[in-house]
Protein backbone atom coordinates (compact mmCIF):
# COMPACT_ATOMS: atom_id res chain seq x y z
CA UNK A 1 0.00 0.00 0.00
CA UNK A 2 1.32 3.44 -0.84
CA UNK A 3 0.52 7.09 -0.44
CA UNK A 4 1.25 10.42 -2.03
CA UNK A 5 4.54 11.83 -0.77
CA UNK A 6 6.56 14.99 -1.32
CA UNK A 7 8.98 14.97 -4.26
CA UNK A 8 12.17 14.40 -2.26
CA UNK A 9 10.91 11.54 -0.05
CA UNK A 10 12.10 8.77 -2.42
CA UNK A 11 15.67 10.09 -2.31
CA UNK A 12 15.59 10.39 1.48
CA UNK A 13 14.03 7.02 2.35
CA UNK A 14 14.03 3.46 1.01
CA UNK A 15 11.07 2.50 -1.12
CA UNK A 16 9.70 2.62 -4.62
CA UNK A 17 7.82 5.40 -6.35
CA UNK A 18 6.04 5.98 -9.62
CA UNK A 19 4.40 9.04 -11.11
CA UNK A 20 0.60 9.19 -11.02
CA UNK A 21 -1.60 10.11 -13.95
CA UNK A 22 -3.83 13.18 -13.51
CA UNK A 23 -6.89 11.23 -12.31
CA UNK A 24 -4.84 9.27 -9.76
CA UNK A 25 -3.01 12.44 -8.71
CA UNK A 26 -6.20 14.44 -8.12
CA UNK A 27 -7.67 11.59 -6.05
CA UNK A 28 -4.43 11.21 -4.09
CA UNK A 29 -4.28 14.95 -3.40
CA UNK A 30 -7.86 14.95 -2.12
CA UNK A 31 -7.00 12.10 0.24
CA UNK A 32 -3.81 13.90 1.28
CA UNK A 33 -5.81 17.03 2.06
CA UNK A 34 -8.03 15.04 4.43
CA UNK A 35 -4.92 13.49 6.02
CA UNK A 36 -3.18 16.83 6.52
CA UNK A 37 -6.29 18.59 7.87
CA UNK A 38 -6.81 15.70 10.32
CA UNK A 39 -3.19 15.97 11.47
CA UNK A 40 -3.67 19.69 12.13
CA UNK A 41 -6.96 19.16 13.96
CA UNK A 42 -5.42 16.45 16.14
CA UNK A 43 -2.21 18.30 16.96
CA UNK A 44 -3.21 21.95 16.72
CA UNK A 45 0.35 22.67 15.57
CA UNK A 46 0.55 25.55 13.13
CA UNK A 47 3.34 23.94 11.07
CA UNK A 48 0.78 21.35 9.96
CA UNK A 49 -1.06 24.16 8.17
CA UNK A 50 1.95 24.50 5.85
CA UNK A 51 1.26 20.94 4.68
CA UNK A 52 -2.42 21.78 4.17
CA UNK A 53 -1.42 24.83 2.12
CA UNK A 54 1.00 22.79 0.00
CA UNK A 55 -1.75 20.32 -0.90
CA UNK A 56 -4.27 23.11 -1.56
CA UNK A 57 -1.84 24.80 -3.94
CA UNK A 58 -1.21 21.53 -5.77
CA UNK A 59 -4.96 20.97 -6.18
CA UNK A 60 -5.43 24.53 -7.44
CA UNK A 61 -2.57 23.98 -9.89
CA UNK A 62 -4.44 21.06 -11.44
CA UNK A 63 -7.17 23.54 -12.34
CA UNK A 64 -4.68 26.03 -13.73
CA UNK A 65 -4.71 28.31 -10.69
CA UNK A 66 -1.38 29.48 -9.27
CA UNK A 67 -0.68 30.13 -5.60
CA UNK A 68 -1.00 33.85 -6.38
CA UNK A 69 -4.29 33.22 -8.17
CA UNK A 70 -5.61 31.29 -5.19
CA UNK A 71 -4.58 34.16 -2.92
CA UNK A 72 -6.40 36.60 -5.23
CA UNK A 73 -9.55 34.46 -4.92
CA UNK A 74 -9.21 34.49 -1.14
CA UNK A 75 -8.80 38.27 -1.10
CA UNK A 76 -11.83 38.77 -3.34
CA UNK A 77 -14.00 36.62 -1.07
CA UNK A 78 -12.69 38.46 1.99
CA UNK A 79 -13.51 41.81 0.38
CA UNK A 80 -17.01 40.67 -0.55
CA UNK A 81 -17.99 38.71 2.56
CA UNK A 82 -15.29 39.51 5.09
CA UNK A 83 -12.68 37.29 6.69
CA UNK A 84 -12.77 35.76 10.16
CA UNK A 85 -11.02 38.58 12.00
CA UNK A 86 -14.04 39.57 14.11
CA UNK A 87 -14.42 36.00 15.44
CA UNK A 88 -18.18 36.09 14.93
CA UNK A 89 -20.45 33.15 15.82
CA UNK A 90 -23.73 33.49 13.95
CA UNK A 91 -27.04 31.90 14.86
CA UNK A 92 -29.98 32.01 12.47
CA UNK A 93 -33.19 33.37 13.94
Amino acid sequence: MGKLVRDRVPELFDGHSRPLDEVEYRAALRGKLQEEVSEYLESGEVHELADVLEVMQALAGLDGVSAAGLEDMRKKKAAERGAFDARLWWTAT
